[in-house]
């Protein structure tokens, strides 16, 4: 790792070693295959998975929630840890599909990198363009994976043009494929001079590369079919010519992104961006926090939740929360402060995961996303530390876009679907509002899959079947502003007040003109769509 122009002093070698980064791109373009090739290549498992096997194949490990396997998409974000070449990958994989960006969005401020993975034939898309847009407003280094390159897909070119001019950043190649499709033989590797070859007949074999002495090297021949092997010289003189060098420091500052092609289902191309990582990746970085920033290298523990899982194994009302470790050394069986609560908390068994397959976690270092089951005292935006009270700063909760109502299909249940709204609430997959008048919850999403992912949840983990029901409001703003002021607003129009899970005031929204009444008769008072996950 290439230590930057910086007075700081050198990160301890177990720290220095963390690689802490997530995947992120648009649904369908290979996320979720790509991190089970991560895993067979750290040798966490011995055969990778498919998102949609048939038969007896195994299914993919990152995907373990029912309606994921159904559906053959990521809901939720996932942690895994796994060593490769003296690497500690920290790896989170997030859900691509939009109605879940809110956890992809959290689990961004948890890690030091991002993986974006593009697909071949289809380019930048939407959601990566949102996504992307994350990692910028952080500055996080972003490393690119092309895929799919054994289907048809773009010229090389193209795909480069259009990373660089949609999300305007500058874009070197790593590798550069040989051939397209069917004639997708394999990469040529710009970094190492090496060839890269892709064996079809066994997707979780490793590939095979061969040493070349540059692309003048008479060997290329006799792996290279001569049409192939000319367009391949051509197009590598034209990329070096017109496309910057690979510059680290660029890289780290999130200015310039490398691009690896390869095909993640036949394991091409994978190995290549994981060294990429090792030696390009950041070391765990500081985090800013209130009122000072934290170092990684500090020897006081702290960490912060970036995600709350509920139920995570059906037979056990457990609750787990992702802790992203920010600095020191941490071991078993410490006393953190709680800074919330001022409270000491015993971490007697902080959880690795493997996706859904968990072990106790002895000891983490800074980098490390460990998990911390607990009974409802842990909530995202938590900070635990060795007794220095700091507070990690920066982790959004966005105002839902669709606000729906909710009851119990038995009426007797209610106090039951209170407390189910509520974990899920704490748990970040929606907001719960208590209006002010009137019985009854509503709950609000970002993308109407939500619902569906929320009622299946509550039924399946609390056998409560519910239904949802449209509700007059569209939208929801915290309230903010002098106590006098607040109150003279939630008094004036109680039928459009609410409170959500922690108790702050919420104004109910129908339309923007409610947003710009308020705005000009209430000014003192503002009315915002995002929230920080404080308290």
């Amino acid at each position: 790792m290439l230590d930057t122009a910086t007075n700081r002093p050198e990160l301890p070698a177990e720290i220095a070693r963390r690689r802490t980064f997530a995947i992120i791109s648009h649904p369908d373009a290979g996320k979720t295959t790509l991190t089970e090739k991560f895993l067979l290549y750290g040798g966490a498992i011995q055969m990778a998975g498919q998102v949609r096997a048939k038969g007896e194949a195994r299914r993919t490990r990152s995907d373990y929630m029912k309606m994921e396997q159904d559906r053959g998409i990521s809901v939720s974000a996932s942690a895994m840890s796994f060593d490769f070449k003296g690497f500690r990958f920290n790896l989170v994989d997030t859900p691509g599909h939009s109605d879940f960006s809110e956890d992809t969005y959290r689990t961004l401020t948890a890690v030091d990198a991002a993986v974006m993975v593009i697909d071949g034939a289809k380019g930048v898309e939407s959601q990566t363009q949102k996504l992307f847009e994350v990692c910028r407003l952080r500055d996080l280094p972003i490393l690119t994976f092309c895929n799919k390159m054994d289907r048809e897909s773009r010229d090389t070119f193209d795909i480069i043009d259009e990373i660089q001019e949609n999300l305007a950043i500058d874009v070197t190649p790593a590798s550069w494929p040989i051939g397209v499709g069917r004639d997708f033989l394999g990469c040529y590797d710009l970094l190492r001079d090496r060839l890269e070859l892709m064996d079809r007949a066994d997707r979780n074999k490793v590939a095979e590369s061969i040493a070349i002495e540059g692309l003048d090297d008479p060997k290329l021949a006799e792996h290279i079919p001569a049409h192939l092997l000319e367009q391949l010289r051509e197009e590598v003189e034209m990329a070096r010519e017109l496309l910057p060098k690979l510059d680290p420091q660029a890289v780290l500052e999130g200015h310039m992104t490398p691009i690896w092609f390869g095909s993640a289902i036949n394991s091409f191309g994978v190995q290549e961006l994981m060294n990429g990582i090792g030696t390009y990746g950041p070391e765990p970085q500081p985090q800013s926090a209130t009122p000072r920033q934290i170092m990684p290298e500090e020897t006081k523990v702290s960490g912060f939740v970036f995600k709350v899982q509920a139920n995570m194994d059906p037979k056990h009302r457990d609750r787990v929360a992702f802790l992203r470790m920010a600095s020191g050394h941490f071991k078993r069986g410490m006393k953190l402060t709680h800074v919330r609560s001022k409270k000491p908390m015993t971490i007697t068994n902080p959880v690795l995961f493997l996706a859904a397959d968990r072990e106790l976690a002895d000891e983490a270092w800074a980098g490390d996303i460990i998990g911390i089951p607990n009974h409802g005292q842990l909530r995202i935006g938590d900070t635990l530390t060795e007794g220095e009270a700091l507070k990690v700063t920066g982790i959004p909760s966005f105002a839902p876009e669709l606000l729906q109502s909710v009851r119990a299909g038995d009426p007797l249940k209610s106090k039951h679907l209170e407390k189910a709204l509520m974990q899920f609430a704490e748990e970040g997959a929606a907001k719960v509002f208590k209006p002010m008048i009137g019985s009854g919850f509503i709950v609000g999403v970002v993308g109407a899959l939500q619902f569906e992912v929320l009622g299946s949840r509550i039924e399946l983990e609390y056998g409560l079947p519910v239904r949802f029901e449209a509700s007059q409001f569209t939208s929801a703003r915290w309230v903010h502003g002098p106590k006098d002021a607040v109150e003279k607003l939630v008094n004036a129009n109680k039928q459009h007040m609410a409170e959500d899970n922690d108790g702050d005031v919420v104004y109910l929204t129908r339309l923007q003109w409610d947003i710009d009444r308020i705005t000009r008769d209430y000014p003192d008072v503002t009315l915002s769509a995002t929230k920080e996950m404080m308290v």
